[in-house]
């Protein structure tokens, strides 16, 4: 199995708690090297946040289990293109990879409505792999809201 593939699979799993929980489905996986720093899944209903967002919550772990919020060396893996909010910390955060699933047209700043990781006067680049497991990742999401949408049982 693709290594990226591996990685975006355990994001899934954290997807997959998040919508059990009535949370948006996205799920998130920092590593360094083979070593996993940190797992979440959105929880802003929750945890009262609106910046509960998986990948902020594994950020703030990874940082939190590597005793430094430069999180050099990281990749983060993300079911969905991040949002603008993710996505600066991501830089800040100075995670070396972004590797994402499913395109958001809505609200991802990656390739969707901005390549905010392509604009070269940041103080930090960031390699950005997209697509992976993006069927997968696109139908977590719609699977999902299409439940939402179902009319109620008298």
């Amino acid at each position: 199995m693709d290594v990226d593939e591996k990685w975006m699979r355990l994001a899934l799993e954290e997807a997959a708690l998040a919508g059990a929980a009535g949370e948006v489905p996205v799920g998130a996986v920092i590593v360094r090297g083979e070593e996993i720093l940190a797992r979440a899944h959105n929880s802003p209903i929750a945890l009262h946040d609106p910046s509960a967002h998986a990948e902020i919550l594994a950020i703030r772990r990874a940082a939190a289990a590597v005793g430094n919020y430069r999180l050099t060396g990281t990749t983060l893996y993300v079911t969905l293109e991040p949002c603008l909010m993710c996505a600066g910390a991501i830089i800040h955060a100075r995670i070396e990879r972004l590797v994402f699933g499913a395109a958001d047209p809505k609200g991802g700043v990656a390739v969707s409505l901005y390549r905010l990781f392509a604009d070269g006067r940041f103080n930090h680049a960031v390699e950005l792999t997209e697509g992976v497991l993006r069927v997968e990742c696109a139908e977590t999401l719609s699977g999902f809201f299409r439940e939402k949408r179902l009319p109620s049982a008298p």
